[in-house]
Formats: C-alpha cells, structure tokens, sequence
C-alpha cells in the first residue's frame, strides 16, 4: 500500500490494483509538467470564413477546488502573514473586461514587490441587487496592502478602463476589501477557502482563478508507506476515515481525514521543507 498525504487528507491506494509506483515522493508542482516541443505542434492555417468559435463558459471543477485548497494551504506554510483580498467593481462588467482590469492590477503590484505571490479566484455577486451576477474576485496574497494607495488605484485603473459608476463620484470603500490572515492558524485559511472557494460553482466567460508561477511550483503531496499515518492514530487525529469501493463493492481506497494542529503539522516538516527551498 501506498499512501498520498497532503495537509488534512491521507488517501491510501494499492499499486497493485492501480499499477503505478510513484517516481518521486512529492508530487503537485507544476515543476514536474513536461514542456511540450515547440517543434512537434501542429501548425493551425486559418481558413477564410471561418467563424469565430464561441467561448465556452468555465467553472471550478471538483479537482480544481482541490488543487487550489492545497496550494493555498502550501502557500500559508511559506509565509508567516498573508492578506485576503475582495476587488469588486464600480458599475456591471463583463467577464471579459473584469479580468483584463484584475490582470493590469497585478502587473502594477508585481513590479512594485520582487516576492509578490498570489492565488485568485472568481465569483458572481449574489447579494448586491445593483449589480446582481456581477463577477468579483477574491485573492490570498503575501502582500501588506498600503489600503488606501491601492484602494486608489483600483477605483482609477477601473475609470481608466471604462468602468464608470452609476452615480457620480461614487467611490465604494468596499471595492478594495483587505483582511490580514494569520497564517500559523491553519484553520482560519481553510474556513476562508471553504468559504469562497469550495462551494463556488458559478459560470464564467474568462478564466475561474490562477496564482503565481511560484505558487504553482509548490509541492502539495508526498508519498510515504502506511507506517507514516499510524502517527496521526497514536495522537488521536483522525477525525474521519472512510473507503472508496469501486462497482462490483471491493474497496480500493481508504481515506482519512487529518486534525491539522500543533501535534499533526510537524509530521508534514518534509513537504515545507521540500517548498521553502522554491
């Protein structure tokens, strides 16, 4: 047996059954994609008339919310404080439009700050009746936002683009929301995720969330034998286990759920050890 551990889940997998050993013992980074051969893409011939293909609406899919809880959870782990982001707009956006504007945005940040990370993601406002639908976004960063320089900015870089409010001078303080987070409490980061992230399941016209290439090259799992989550047992930290049968009701996973706390997260030392070398 083998066993996938990341903060708060061990899944357990027989390589038997799957047949496939793990060549590494972390996995998750985008360190480890292939970089496809420039030379061996096909080359596209644009054809006259062709019609322009219609864009096709994107949500977050179930492996997508997981990806971004792991790399967020990574995330927290690097940095000692991090900042919670809500940039919402002056007037109704398109989608398009939204996330060119939130792309400018953090261009401008990046080039003021060398170590600037971030994880984004969007969603549609429900409880604004002005704006209902409009599309927002939310962001981890390891930022200390100045509020009202940035505040500022957003609000121009929106007039900038167009995006005029429906009554004049009316500047939101809303539209530039900062919570600090800190981030040795492994929960108030996951309450926050599970908030806005995991039960996001709106449509979109643009792209549902990135992060920075850093924040994409952390590693998110690692590969141990059965002994290593005995620990989580001998502290009492399993608050849940349950097993995943496959169609003719022969179990081939078994999964726990990990109480992440003070006594749990130093046995995950070697997968922050493995990040804070990127």
């Amino acid at each position: 047996m083998i066993v996938k551990n990341t903060y708060g889940i061990s899944v357990a997998f027989s390589t038997r059954q799957f047949g496939v050993v793990p060549k590494e013992e972390f996995s998750g980074s985008a360190l480890q994609r292939k970089k496809p051969d420039p030379d061996k893409r096909p080359k596209k011939i644009k054809k006259e008339g062709d019609k322009k293909k219609e864009i096709k609406l994107r949500s977050l899919s179930k492996r997508s919310k997981q990806k971004i809880r792991k790399k967020i959870t990574c995330f927290a782990r690097c940095y000692k404080r991090l900042s919670f982001v809500t940039l919402t707009f002056l007037n109704k956006v398109t989608d398009e439009e939204a996330v060119n504007i939130l792309r400018k945005f953090l261009d401008n940040a990046k080039k003021r700050n060398e170590d600037f990370q971030y994880v984004w993601v969007a969603e549609r406002q429900t409880k604004n009746d002005a704006f209902k639908g409009n599309v927002h976004f939310h962001m981890i960063t390891n930022k200390y936002w100045k509020i009202e320089k940035w505040w500022n900015y957003w609000i121009d870089l929106q007039l900038k683009n167009g995006i005029k409010p429906r009554q004049k001078d009316y500047k939101p303080s809303s539209a530039f929301d900062v919570k600090q987070l800190n981030s040795s409490n492994i929960r108030s980061i996951a309450s926050y995720v599970t908030k806005y992230v995991t039960k996001n399941n709106a449509k979109f016209k643009c792209q549902v969330w990135n992060c920075s290439k850093r924040i994409s090259e952390l590693y998110t799992d690692f590969y141990t034998t059965t002994e290593f989550v005995d620990n989580f047992k001998r502290l009492n930290a399993v608050l849940k286990e349950f097993e995943v049968k496959d169609h003719i009701e022969r179990p081939f996973l078994n999964i726990k759920m990990i109480d992440l706390n003070r006594q749990t997260l130093p046995l995950y030392k070697r997968l922050d050890e493995k990040n804070k070398t990127i």
